[in-house]
């Protein structure tokens, strides 16, 4: 009985542990979105002629509706820098202006500016009132903030997609989000994280027009 007792103690302070840390990690990306800045780039690289390819059909693929002007934002002869920066954020440059984001090797992003200028690139997700300031402190997006009045799903939208966060009331997107889970799972969970908050308006990517 005792060791019963001992060993159920042990399960519960490794996942209040595990909790602890997974709680600790996000509050670190967080911070790391908020403080973000030139002096986190580590590395420029104008990469080949085949990388460039690879990059303009990833983006092609995941975001369809810029095929018209794919060739004016990212034209074939016009050098393409990859800039790396800390914690594994890497910008796709061209012209010094910072166009696409990705983490590690995760799918491209389009920055708040850029799909700002091309709105309907992306499939929209809807937070809220209530939690529109706590998007823009870089917090990631509660199900309940896109499940009560105000809010809107997409119920066509994935587990993992890239999609813009729009707000009540509000025109234009506020942050570029990552789902952890479907629109449908969303509805139906209603609690917990359902959208990882990737980029937000005035975080430091925001405030990176240019890379010079």
């Amino acid at each position: 009985m005792l060791i019963m007792v001992g060993v159920l103690l042990f399960v519960d302070m490794l996942l209040v542990g595990t909790l602890i840390i997974q709680f600790c990690l996000r509050l670190v990306y967080v911070l790391v979105k908020m403080r973000f800045s030139s002096e986190d780039v580590s590395a420029q690289n104008q990469v080949k002629a085949s990388v460039q390819r690879k990059i303009r059909q990833s983006i092609a693929e995941e975001y369809p509706g810029l095929e018209p002007v794919l060739d004016d934002l990212l034209p074939k002869k016009s050098p393409l820098i990859v800039t790396k920066c800390q914690n594994h954020l890497n910008l796709v440059v061209v012209n010094n202006v910072p166009l696409f984001f990705n983490i590690r090797d995760g799918p491209y992003m389009p920055t708040l500016r850029l799909l700002h200028q091309y709105p309907d690139i992306m499939k929209k997700l809807q937070v809220d009132r209530g939690a529109i300031k706590f998007v823009l402190a870089g917090a990631n997006i509660m199900c309940p903030g896109l499940t009560s009045p105000g809010g809107a799903l997409d119920e066509e939208v994935a587990a993992e997609t890239p999609v813009a966060i729009m707000a009540e009331g509000k025109q234009h997107a506020l942050a570029i989000g990552f789902t952890k889970m479907s629109a449908k799972d969303i509805k139906t969970i209603n609690k917990g994280i359902g959208v990882d908050n990737m980029h937000y308006l005035n975080d430091g990517l925001w405030k990176m027009e240019r890379l010079d």
